[in-house]
């Protein structure tokens, strides 16, 4: 079995535009190869918006040498990009951009969710790409739920959703450059399951909500994320209340990370060539029919 390495804890909350409230549980800054082959986590809420007409969330910016992972647990994202990808999801929906070579996007409440006000809840990810993908083309994935295949676990132990990779004969239909496992669980207390994670990878599960104990004795609540050995094979969780949890692990990528701001690349020239590219418009921008 894994064991746990450490458990990281929100490093701080700030705004992303006037529409998301996050809570930054890693970044690329933070010894990235810890975390390979995720770059980022921001957790979004729990938290409730007022009706308005106003349109909340930010606006036109670029990334290049990653992908995004939006998933929407309350309320709804709305997403244009230059490569012409666009769409609203809503809770339990998924859109996954490959920025790769370069686009300009912007992330917004949708605009029903905005008039209506309510509950919002999301995560988003940033998943690196090797240096062999990070000038591949562009492209956008938006996941609806009816095409997220859930399993049930054993014992009755709960759910599992696939976004990406694959349990007890699932697929997910998100298209990844790396094996990585994207899984949103709802776990009933009372219970203990055992989840594959594959040795050599890098297991980090987000606790979202409810309490967990790990094998070692430490108890994880919301705001969690419980970082495990690369050796070794399989995670014991014992539920203690109701919980939902995203479930990562992915294969490392043993690369250099350079990463400024939206870019994240392997050297230094990189970073420099992207903003010359953006600032000269080659990475695009969003029409009015994008």
């Amino acid at each position: 079995m894994k064991t746990v390495s450490f458990i990281q804890r929100s490093v701080g909350g700030h705004w992303v535009g006037d529409g998301f409230p996050v809570r930054s549980m890693f970044s690329y800054n933070d010894r990235p190869e810890r975390f390979s082959p995720f770059l980022m986590l921001d957790y979004g809420g729990p938290t409730r918006f007022e009706p308005t007409t106003k349109q909340r969330g930010v606006g036109q910016h670029p990334h290049r040498g990653f992908e995004t992972v939006t998933i929407v647990y309350d309320g709804e994202v709305s997403h244009r990009d230059s490569s012409g990808g666009g769409g609203t999801i809503g809770s339990g929906e998924v859109q996954w951009m490959t920025a790769a070579s370069g686009i300009v996007h912007e992330e917004y409440h949708g605009e029903r969710f905005a008039k209506a006000g309510g509950p919002f809840e999301m995560v988003q990810l940033w998943v690196n790409l090797p240096a062999r993908d990070k000038m591949a083309a562009p492209g956008y994935q938006g996941i609806t739920r009816d095409q997220i295949p859930e399993v049930a676990l054993p014992d009755g132990a709960g759910t599992a959703r696939i976004i990406a990779g694959e349990l007890l004969g699932a697929k997910g239909p998100a298209h990844t450059f790396t094996p990585m496992q994207v899984w949103d669980l709802r776990l009933k207390a009372g219970h203990t399951v055992t989840l594959p994670a594959a040795a050599g990878h890098t297991t980090a599960p987000l606790v979202l909500r409810g309490r967990l104990r790990l094998a070692d004795g430490q108890e994880v609540v919301a705001a969690n994320l419980p970082v495990f050995s690369r050796e070794g094979e399989d995670v014991t969780l014992e539920v203690l209340e109701d919980s939902t949890v995203l479930w990562l692990t992915g294969e490392p990528i043993d690369e250099p990370v350079v990463g400024y701001g939206p870019f994240v690349m392997n050297t230094e020239a990189e970073i420099q060539q992207a903003f010359t590219d953006f600032q000269s418009g080659r990475m695009g921008r969003i029409t009015a029919d994008a």
